[in-house]
């Protein structure tokens, strides 16, 4: 009966631990798109992603951030390192990422970046430090050991064991990004980081808390992809960097020759506003002047999707408001630049535009003569906010010229 009940749980153990070997070997790299991988003969090199970590869901099944697109259109093999939650610790997992860039480097990768947000950056950082086979890493919001508000305890070690990490990394060049609001962050990374890298013989980048991206998960954004995606890009692609290298964003300063504006709007002493042409896209507004002509004013921002967003105003009597409101086309292709004439009212100091089967848009005025905007789309249960500044189009139609 001894014997029988012996082999009963150690069976059990067996079961149990090949189930719990099965679920850590699960730990594969799979493509990050809907497409194959073109191969080390073809790529500039590859790119691993490494997702983050949660304690009630599986972060492999999220979704690819979209700024990894500008390493994949720009001839990267991009690869997410897929985890199972169950046994994904920061030693294992670091573990079998190293394992896995041995792997690519035996297939012929001639260059391999490894990216990572929150728990995956920290893994991201923790294989560069053990294998000399990485060649950069872009570590954004690293974050490994709880938040503020559910690991107050724990909380700081977010930076005292990112520092030693930052210091041990053997030769990658090295791009972390932090940002503001971040729960998960005890606050002063950056300047430390900085500090720490300067006195590496390694290329590396810190952008700390950029204008307009807020919250753990800014880098998962349209608009993350729009202001950084091509500085990542530069970053990763250089045969060479020396020191660090300043990432200085120009997306979302002026409107983009993408966006698209009515005719009357971009050539005011020419065309002759047509009521009837209500929406549509005929010029690009990179040629847009007017600004303080016939009384117009404009705002320009954008959306956190990544999408432009421009409000003009044509005509107002009394109460009533007409104006053209634009968009940027979206990051993904099915979302073109478009532009629509709108009818609202004012009510107080607010430009309201609420019409049957479109969205509504509310502008708020800030003190800085800008616009607080809030898009809800037509069925209600969408919602994005943006800040709007004051946009002189006559003025940027000359500095257009100009270039």
């Amino acid at each position: 009966m001894r014997q029988w009940w012996i082999a009963t749980v150690w069976g059990l153990v067996l079961i149990i631990l090949s189930l719990v070997g099965a679920r850590v070997g699960a730990a594969e790299l799979d493509p990050a798109f809907n497409q194959a991988p073109v191969g080390p003969g073809q790529a500039i090199g590859a790119v691993v992603w490494n997702h983050g970590r949660s304690i009630n869901t599986e972060d492999s099944d999220s979704p690819t951030p979209p700024y990894l697109r500008a390493l994949r259109d720009a001839g990267w093999d991009v690869l997410r390192f897929n985890r199972p939650r169950d046994g994904d610790t920061l030693t294992a997992s670091t573990r079998r990422l190293v394992e896995l860039v041995a792997q690519l480097k035996r297939k012929g990768y001639h260059r391999i970046v490894l990216a990572g947000q929150s728990f995956g950056a920290f893994l991201a950082l923790m294989a560069a430090d053990s294998s000399e086979d990485v060649d950069a890493i872009v570590a954004t919001a690293p974050a490994a050991f709880g938040n503020f508000d559910e690991f107050y305890d724990s909380w700081r070690l977010n930076a005292t064991r990112l520092y030693p990490l930052l210091e041990r990394i053997k030769r990658a060049r090295v791009m972390l990004f932090y940002f503001h609001g971040d729960d998960f962050d005890p606050g002063g990374r950056g300047e430390h980081s900085r500090a720490i890298l300067a006195g590496r013989q390694i290329g590396y980048s810190v952008i700390d808390q950029p204008a307009f991206l807020a919250g753990h998960w800014a880098s998962s954004t349209g608009l993350f992809l729009r202001r950084f995606g091509n500085c990542i890009r530069d970053f990763v692609d250089a045969e060479k960097i020396e020191g660090e290298r300043v990432c200085e964003p120009a997306w979302g300063e002026s409107p983009s020759s993408e966006m698209r504006l009515p005719d009357e709007l971009v050539h005011p002493r020419t065309a002759s506003h047509t009521p009837a042409a209500a929406a549509g896209g005929s010029a690009p507004a990179g040629l847009a002047s007017g600004g303080g002509t016939n009384g117009r004013q404009s705002w320009y921002g954008f959306y956190p999707n990544g999408r432009e967003v421009l409000l003009a105003i044509e005509e107002t009597h009394g109460t009533e408001v007409a104006a053209v409101y634009a968009i940027g086309p979206g990051i993904d292709e099915n979302e073109p630049a478009e532009w629509s004439r709108r009818k609202g009212r004012l009510v107080d100091d607010d430009f309201i535009f609420e019409e049957k089967g479109k969205s509504t848009l509310h502008f708020r005025p800030r003190g800085d003569g800008g616009l607080s905007a809030t898009w809800t789309s037509p069925d209600g249960k969408t919602s994005m906010e943006a800040g709007l500044r004051r946009l002189d189009l006559q003025h940027f139609a000359r500095h257009a010229d100009a270039r």
